[in-house]
């Protein structure tokens, strides 16, 4: 099975739910990531996987480029904006929003940087 997890930037929700997936699924799941607007990997996701035991520094931010054209059997969007503009893909795969709030919102309301990631 191939999945994509597609959100605005690609900097945080859907890169961790790349690296989960892969983490728990290797071998049975291939899990990609991508965003509508990339605007490269957070540091703070970064730390939050590692502390976590999911090393995701070598994961880079992609656009809707990287992907155009793919096979998916499922796209899952993380969050609003990429559900209400999610592309068309080959194949028609089922498409499904899971939206999770955005740590770096999270983090300018009561929250650090830190315990807003740790919150994803």
């Amino acid at each position: 099975m191939r999945v994509l997890f597609l959100c605005t930037g690609n900097s945080c929700r859907s890169q961790m739910a790349e690296a989960w997936t892969r983490h728990f699924w290797a071998g049975s799941i291939e899990a990609e990531s991508a965003g509508t607007k990339p605007k490269g990997l957070d540091p703070l996701a970064v730390e939050a996987m590692q502390e976590a035991g999911v090393d995701i520094s070598g994961q880079a931010s992609k656009g809707m480029d990287a992907v155009n054209g793919r096979h998916f059997d499922l796209v899952i969007t993380v969050c609003s904006v990429a559900d209400e503009n999610c592309p068309l893909f080959p194949g028609a795969p089922k498409i499904v929003h899971a939206g999770f709030d955005d740590p770096p919102r999270l983090a300018k309301g009561l929250m650090s940087g830190e315990e807003a990631m740790a919150h994803c």
